[in-house]
């Protein structure tokens, strides 16, 4: 892994170290070393205002082919690799909540955050659970809450909704122990509430993993502050999603590189709201 986004003296040395490993072969050594996840969290690190606990940031993970596709055979896992992995695993290691859509949790097979002895010592200092809460968007709470993600939680699965949601679900959710946040007074998510309503009870640091027709509401909504994207170097051509879908914004919303890390050929981006 290298950073080739902001350039630091870090940088710098480690280009060099890499042109010096260079051998017969053509191939730089140094410049394949894998960061520590210590490395990661601190490259990856949410904003002090949000660290001191005075802001809510919500920031989105999400991975791309070179022709837009975020997913292949409905999955995300196709398009993906090791490192991309490991830095899911740190953004879920520094957030409070990870926040996905129903349809996700359906076609990915969500279940429960662990708790990392990586991060462990990192979020005892932080106040936080030993591991992020699992927020699940869903309107109509058509959801088995008898899968692990509800019944095996070492920190309890919220469920998103909105106040005039299916009382009879509501009830089913509430009775599986899992927390029913309200968002919205209407039937369906309000998603510029969905952060305030979780801020409520103490979720500050907010990662969304989709899928896209959540984010494409998150972004409609002019309310994510961040897109951590890998650029998978993949063609799937087909017909598949983009990373965010729904309503096209009437101008687009212009969002500012602040990092870019690299290996093998994928591109970990980082971009924040301007």
């Amino acid at each position: 892994m290298r950073r080739l986004f902001p350039v630091t003296d870090q940088t710098a040395d480690r280009t060099a170290d890499a042109a010096d490993a260079v051998g017969a072969s053509g191939t730089s050594t140094a410049a394949a070393r894998d960061w520590s996840l210590d490395e990661l969290a601190e490259a990856y690190a949410y904003p002090p205002g949000v660290l001191a606990g005075e802001a809510t940031w919500l920031r989105a993970n999400m991975v791309s082919t070179l022709d837009g596709a975020a997913q292949h055979d409905g999955r995300s896992q196709p398009i993906s690799n090791d490192t991309d992995m490991r830095i899911f695993g740190t953004l879920r290691g520094l957030a409070d909540a990870v926040v996905v859509g129903a349809e996700t949790v359906r076609l990915e097979g969500y279940r429960p955050a662990r708790a990392r002895e990586a991060f462990a010592a990192r979020r005892a200092a932080a106040g936080q659970t030993p591991a992020p809460a699992i927020a699940v968007v869903s309107a109509s709470l058509d959801l088995d809450f008898s899968l692990p993600l509800f019944t095996e939680p070492l920190t309890p699965t919220l469920v998103v909704t909105g106040a005039a949601a299916p009382a009879d679900r509501v009830t089913a959710a509430e009775r599986a122990g899992v927390v029913v946040v309200i968002a919205g007074e209407g039937a369906t998510v309000d998603p510029a509430r969905v952060a305030p309503a979780l801020a409520e009870r103490g979720l500050t640091r907010l990662l969304t993993e989709g899928g896209p027709r959540l984010l494409g509401q998150f972004v409609a909504a002019g309310v994510l502050d961040e897109l951590c994207l890998t650029v998978s170097p993949m063609l799937t051509a087909g017909d598949a999603q983009r990373i965010a879908g729904g309503h096209a914004l009437a101008t687009p919303d212009q969002f500012v590189l602040t990092s870019v890390l690299e290996e093998a050929g994928f591109l970990f981006t980082r971009y924040r709201r301007s």
